[in-house]
Order: C-alpha cells, then sequence, then structure tokens
C-alpha cells in the first residue's frame, strides 16, 4: 500500500486530500497514476497532465526520471507551482 496524497486543484479533482492505494509489488510511475485513477476519466487527465508534479517521499522528482513506486511509499501529485 501507498499512501497518496493531492495537492490544489488534483485534491478537488480527486475529492479528498490523501487517500490509501493497495498494491502488491513494483510499479512504473504510469501504471501507478492509472491504479490511483482507476474508473476516474477526470483524475486520470489530471495526473497524467504534463504539468502535474510528483514528489515520492518528499522528494520530487524531475519528469525525466523513470520512477518505479513500492509498497509503503508516500508519493504526492501536485499542480504547478513557482517560488518568490
Amino acid at each position: 500500500m501507498a499512501r497518496v496524497m493531492f495537492f490544489g486543484r488534483l485534491r478537488d479533482i480527486a475529492q479528498c486530500s490523501e487517500r490509501p492505494v493497495p498494491f502488491d509489488g513494483a510499479l512504473s510511475l504510469d501504471a501507478f497514476r492509472r491504479l490511483v485513477a482507476s474508473g476516474d476519466d477526470d483524475l486520470a487527465r489530471a495526473l497524467q497532465a504534463e504539468s502535474t508534479r510528483v514528489a515520492v517521499n518528499a522528494t520530487i522528482a524531475p519528469r525525466s526520471v523513470d520512477l518505479v513506486i513500492h509498497p509503503g511509499d508516500e508519493v504526492a501529485f501536485m499542480p504547478p507551482f513557482s517560488g518568490g
């Protein structure tokens, strides 16, 4: 099981700020996104959007990295953000 957190508009689309996602073994990020959004086309589109950022275990991952999600991971999906 992974702990999934949603921020910003993704929280609104998911209708929750976090949820547990049960699974066995390791999953690619794409497979994990599909699992998280299963049955919710709006959430699936939002999680696949180029602008959606992903953090695994409190580390923001660059889009170019092929992430693998393991049971016990904490995965956060975030809308774009900027500093200032």
